[in-house]
């Protein structure tokens, strides 16, 4: 199987976005639901799992390797957890688990919004070609990142 897309998940207060990315960071479908943030965990799950069955009926879907996902946070990489501070109804949610789960045992990779945001501005956007960057999330909630170095 030719695997050379990732499924691409943002987590925020105000929606769920998805799409299916290729290596040169083009999205090449994409998907979208308005977070129920004021509703139960399982409610703000549904709406990820229709995020991800969405991209998941698109004939590209099998190209799908694995699945990133950047969160509002506070997120717990190594535990797989979110606590987005503005989806009172995810506490210690496991959000990774969850994602691999629903879409058959892909590989799946979360980290914080803020850290994706500064990765992509690095890797493609206003950032690209520079050693040291610091990008800020200013919306529901507040994040960051920095690249030192080129890392």
């Amino acid at each position: 199987m030719h695997t050379d897309l990732v499924a691409a998940l943002d987590i925020g207060g105000t929606k769920i976005a998805g799409a299916l990315v290729d290596g040169d960071g083009r999205l090449l479908v994409r998907a979208q639901r308005p977070t129920p943030a004021r509703q139960d965990g399982e409610t703000v799950m549904r709406a990820v799992a229709e995020v991800l069955g969405e991209l998941s009926g698109s004939p590209l879907w099998d190209r799908a390797g694995a699945v990133g996902i950047g969160s509002a946070g506070p997120v717990d990489a190594s535990a797989g957890t979110v606590s987005p501070v503005n989806v009172p109804g995810w506490r210690d949610f496991p959000l990774v688990d969850r994602v691999r789960a629903a879409t058959g045992g892909l590989p799946v990779e979360l980290i914080g919004d803020g850290v994706a945001i500064t990765a992509a501005e690095h890797w493609q956007g206003a950032a690209r070609g520079h050693d040291n960057a610091l990008c800020m999330v200013v919306s529901t909630g507040v994040g960051g990142g920095l690249v030192l170095g080129g890392r």
